[in-house]
């Protein structure tokens, strides 16, 4: 990922701007700030979900606005609770997932036979295997957390944009995500991860970008971002 003197917003207004990072293969980089501070337009630019209003932004090589290939990103929103609409298992949810990836030409057959073992294997790799079944109602919010992981793994994207993934969850569960986070670090996953709680990821977070204003104030040493974030005033 890599983005010169970017900017985002939605419509004509710019809400973050000059943002210049690069992101390399494999690296695990926080995106820090408070409420308001644009962290979350600049995530979404990435994702399409906002609007590019200045600037150069590439995706493994092309340039945004050409880039289409949106499997290869993973996206894990921040969710405080799943199927409390509609009812579906952990391994439904996870399914739903591979939507995108699926041609409209492909034989059902064959093609649900390869979702069941990409199903089986994010479940286990995030470690839910034993409650495929289950209803995720019935799941904690740190086991919920992991289904949207696994839902993102399954497509087998490349990158990772996960927002708030330990929020609202204990400390015995932000625990084991960030161990299920560093497994796919050690795998080679590169991850840009949304915030406010750095030290539920310590040792998995290699950089970290601190936003506010709508401008990059920072990005280096985890452990200078929060000297950033103190000095900036950001609570």
């Amino acid at each position: 990922m890599i983005m010169r003197s970017a900017a985002f917003g939605y419509g004509e207004r710019i809400v973050v701007s000059g943002v210049d990072l690069t992101i390399a293969p494999g690296e695990v980089v926080a995106v820090l700030g408070p409420n308001g501070s644009g962290k979350s337009t600049l995530v979404k630019g990435l994702l399409g979900l906002s609007d590019q209003l200045g600037g150069e932004v590439a995706l493994f090589g092309t340039p945004l606005r050409r880039f289409h290939e949106r499997t290869r990103i993973g996206y894990v929103p921040q969710r405080q609770s799943l199927g409390s609409a509609v009812r579906a298992t952990a391994s439904e949810i996870v399914a739903s997932g591979l939507v995108a990836s699926t041609p409209w030409w492909a034989p059902w057959r064959a093609f649900s036979a390869d979702h069941r073992e990409r199903v089986r294997d994010a479940l286990a790799v995030v470690g839910l295997a034993d409650h495929a079944t289950q209803d995720v109602t019935t799941l904690s919010g740190g086991q919920q957390r992991r289904v949207l992981i696994a839902r993102a793994l399954a497509a087998g994207p490349e990158a990772f944009i996960l927002d708030e993934p330990t929020a609202g969850v204990d400390i015995g569960n932000q625990q084991v995500l960030a161990e299920v986070l560093k497994r796919l670090a050690e795998g080679g996953a590169t991850m840009l991860i949304v915030t406010h709680e750095l030290a539920a990821l310590s040792g998995l977070i290699s950089r970290a970008v601190v936003v506010r204003g709508g401008r990059v104030i920072y990005d280096g040493d985890p452990a200078g971002a929060l000297e950033a974030q103190a000095s900036e005033g950001v609570s």
